[in-house]
């Protein structure tokens, strides 16, 4: 029990260690790092089918897999890179082909495997066929479309991918800690080593965690700034003035937290309250991530999804919690944070043709001066 606590323990530094490095070398490295990581999810899964129904003798079964995977990423990389690197596409000529024509070309991909599915066919394996096909594309869209939601996540700025990201990280090892010493009464079938215990002391501590660790974040441009190409120097940049959610604000107490805590107001960053939000939902929903992985893994009579991390299993027994966290984040930012984005907007504008530019200012003049924001021109 202590040998498989230390070994866990030591390769999580090691791991955590390695993550902070990639922080430090910047944005471009932590997408390479999530699209790594969705490949080797992606492996990970498609190898347990492949050996659970015993996929050896199915036609072009693994070479399809990972041309859908290819496919999929296409399609979902090109969008991102139409809106992000407008002005950079419209300097490219070979690409602004590709962008324009973005989507048909993902469609006629996705027919070409399509079609290549169907020749594959054969009779007496058909109905596994269809299994694996199934496989392939509930894996996708496990994998592939979490993954490009925490890179969206990450465009609007390092901190909402760092304090979720943390925030589950955190929660898995404390819920581990105080079940591994405190631990007594069991809290789900599925997770016979999960306790309440655990759940409930690693609630409380990621809500701490995520709280003092915002704080520090939101004190430093490199983390709060929306993460923007600048086409010049052909780098990501993370500078900006804060908004207001990075902004210290005086808070009152409440009255009855006033007599425990001897204050009055309070100084704090807006985004702390956000992470409290992000703290519970890592704590008490995205252990659920876990507790449908560990049901998937006994569906298939499997321990880990692969052997990759000593102690810890595969990579995906590690991310996923992760991923249902990335589909939160996502939602949580374009129902509660985000709005209209001017600099996105104009990006846009300044790529179509000088008649459509036209064509806008005269809509937004007109629509001005009908609310009296601007005077209207005195023709002679």
């Amino acid at each position: 029990r202590w040998k498989n606590w230390w070994i866990r323990g030591i390769l999580t530094l090691a791991m955590i260690s390695v993550f902070f490095l990639i922080i430090y070398l910047g944005s471009f490295m932590l997408m390479l790092l999530v699209l790594s990581i969705q490949v080797k999810c992606f492996h990970e899964i498609i190898t347990i089918g492949y050996r659970v129904y015993h996929s050896y003798d199915l036609p072009w079964f693994r070479s399809l897999s990972w041309y859908f995977l290819l496919c999929v990423n296409y399609f979902f990389y090109g969008e991102t890179v139409a809106d992000y690197f407008a002005t950079f596409v419209q300097r490219r000529e070979q690409l602004q082909f590709l962008i324009r024509y973005h989507r048909f070309i993902s469609f006629a991909l996705y027919l070409t495997g399509f079609c290549m599915f169907v020749l594959s066919l054969v009779k007496k394996h058909y109905r596994l066929q269809f299994y694996m096909f199934a496989w392939t594309h509930v894996t996708l869209l496990i994998t592939v479309t979490q993954s490009h939601l925490v890179i969206q996540n990450l465009f609007e700025g390092m901190i909402w991918f760092l304090v979720p990201i943390s925030s589950v990280i955190c929660n898995d090892i404390t819920a581990y800690i105080f079940g591994f010493f405190f631990g007594r009464t069991p809290l789900i079938k599925l997770s016979p080593k999960k306790t309440w215990e655990g759940f409930i002391g690693g609630f409380f501590s990621t809500v701490v965690f995520g709280f003092i660790f915002s704080y520090f974040l939101a004190q430093h441009q490199y983390f709060v700034c929306p993460v923007e190409y600048n086409s010049e120097t052909n780098r990501f940049v993370t500078e900006c003035e804060p908004s207001e959610l990075f902004q210290m604000k005086k808070y009152s107490v409440p009255p009855l937290l006033q007599a425990v805590l001897g204050w009055e107001t309070v100084n704090m960053y807006p985004f702390q309250m956000h992470s409290i939000a992000l703290s519970t939902f890592a704590s008490l929903i995205g252990p659920f991530g876990g507790f449908f992985a560990s049901g998937f893994k006994r569906a298939f009579k499997i321990k880990d999804f692969a052997d990759t991390i000593p102690g810890h299993g595969g990579i995906m027994d590690r991310f996923d919690c992760q991923y249902l966290m990335a589909t939160f984040v996502h939602v949580y930012i374009t129902s509660f944070i985000r709005g209209p984005n001017p600099s996105k907007l104009l990006k846009q504008l300044l790529i179509l043709q000088p008649e459509q530019q036209l064509s806008v200012y005269k809509t937004l003049k007109s629509h001005l001066v009908e609310k009296g924001i601007l005077q209207p021109s005195l023709r002679r």
